[in-house]
């Protein structure tokens, strides 16, 4: 989306049974105040959420609520157990990988994925855009572009044929590996997977950061996981008594035991799954909805590069200004002889722009004024010029000529906007 738009008056000479213009309003707003998405903005646009942003919450519970149990009730007894300051240190560790994934969830969650700008209007064409009469037929109908639009366009990638497809959506063809996301209503580039834990799609622009998450997650776990067995086996030294023995002296690690248990096949799973996708540069998306039908991955160009491009390429820029002003406004349409097609009163308009249109109507005008004035002069110099013994015959040559440009002209200015006939002159 771009952060300008365009406000704009109807021409004045469009006839008023053709034209109504019910609203327009006035007051600039942002980009994230009349954002098309569903998306949940934050700080004036700073920080762009998903739908499920309050899924957040619950991740966030689910990293703080151990760590504080493991620095509270676990780590306390291992500072007395080690010498040189190292049980601070355990306990310091805990803290500053739980605070780093903090910030790696929010720096994953509350920016741009990578999300590309819908089109204000769907685009013109090409000759390149061969389509049958019956699928042409077909897509009359269907919302969101022109009839003579494809599915799917074909493109090199690597020397691979893969086909891009349009998004009714969007109103435009998807750069390769973009997908658009149900929940989030946005197509986004390199498009991963929505992830409901961190409530944000994954994409171009921050898949590197989840990868950072989900493995920083993994190294916690197994770090608690770790120094609570720990524990225990201290327990079990100092009190000679078995396993059971110390899980009843400290339940808490004995729970920190079996939860990070859990947790750790799960994000660890996730993470060995998004390390043989970044070696074989795959996307989740890709992997599970296409196989490739047993040709080979054309974004895959070895496993070094694959994890030079996917981790270390940095980010690139948002196409979106959110905090951009822009002006919106909604104007309807009765009939379609005005500009060429009907504007659905139910869509706001952030970017509209008339001049095309007011442009086209007035070289119409020019060019109506140009066919009568060439036939007046057209029609002098035959009254003149000729014969009286012939003037019967040159008046009915006159007379068939004038009613084929008549007809030629009310079809021009009904074409362009002109609904009252009784503007074009006739001449007999």
């Amino acid at each position: 989306m771009q952060g300008k738009m365009y406000g704009s008056t109807l021409p004045s000479h469009v006839s008023d049974s053709n034209r109504r213009i019910i609203e327009t309003s006035g007051p600039s707003k942002r980009v994230y105040q009349v954002w098309k998405g569903s998306n949940k903005f934050f700080l004036g646009g700073r920080f762009i959420f998903g739908p499920d942003v309050r899924s957040l919450l619950l991740t966030i519970s689910l990293i703080v609520v151990p760590v504080l149990l493991f620095a509270i009730f676990v780590s306390q007894k291992l500072v007395n157990e080690f010498q040189h300051h190292l049980g601070n240190f355990i306990i310091a560790i805990a803290i500053i990988f739980a605070a780093l994934d903090i910030i790696l969830l929010f720096l994953t969650s509350g920016r741009d994925p990578g999300i590309v700008p819908r089109n204000a209007h769907p685009p013109e064409p090409t000759d390149a855009d061969n389509i049958s009469p019956s699928l042409s037929a077909e897509r009359s109908g269907s919302h969101g572009g022109p009839s003579t639009l494809p599915h799917t366009k074909d493109i090199f990638v690597n020397g691979t044929i893969v086909k891009v497809k349009y998004c009714n959506t969007c109103m435009l063809y998807r750069p390769p590996r973009c997908s658009h996301c149900s929940i989030c209503n946005n197509c986004v580039e390199r498009f991963d997977h929505h992830c409901p834990w961190v409530g944000q799609c994954i994409g171009r622009r921050n898949y590197h950061l989840f990868f950072m998450f989900v493995s920083s997650t993994t190294m916690l776990c197994l770090y608690v996981f770790a120094f609570c067995w720990v524990n225990l086996k201290k327990i079990m030294d100092a009190h000679d008594c078995n396993l059971w023995g110390a899980v009843t002296k400290s339940p808490v690690s004995g729970i920190l035991i079996m939860y990070t248990f859990i947790a750790a096949w799960f994000v660890g799973g996730l993470t060995a799954f998004h390390i043989y996708l970044v070696c074989t540069n795959q996307t989740t998306y890709e992997n599970f909805r296409y196989r490739y039908d047993g040709k080979m991955n054309p974004y895959n160009r070895g496993c070094l590069h694959n994890v030079k491009e996917v981790l270390f390429s940095g980010i690139p820029k948002s196409m979106n200004n959110f905090r951009a002003k822009v002006k919106e406004e909604s104007t309807r349409f009765t009939s379609s002889h005005s500009l060429g097609r009907v504007v659905s009163p139910e869509m706001p308009k952030t970017s509209f722009d008339l001049e095309a249109g007011a442009k086209r109507h007035t070289v119409a005008a020019e060019e109506l004024e140009d066919i009568q004035c060439q036939f007046e002069i057209g029609a002098s110099e035959r009254c003149d010029l000729q014969p009286p013994h012939r003037r019967w015959a040159g008046d009915k040559g006159n007379w068939e000529i004038t009613n084929d440009i008549e007809a030629l002209a009310a079809e021009f200015g009904m074409e362009h906007g002109y609904g009252d006939r009784g503007n074009i002159q006739r001449f007999h």
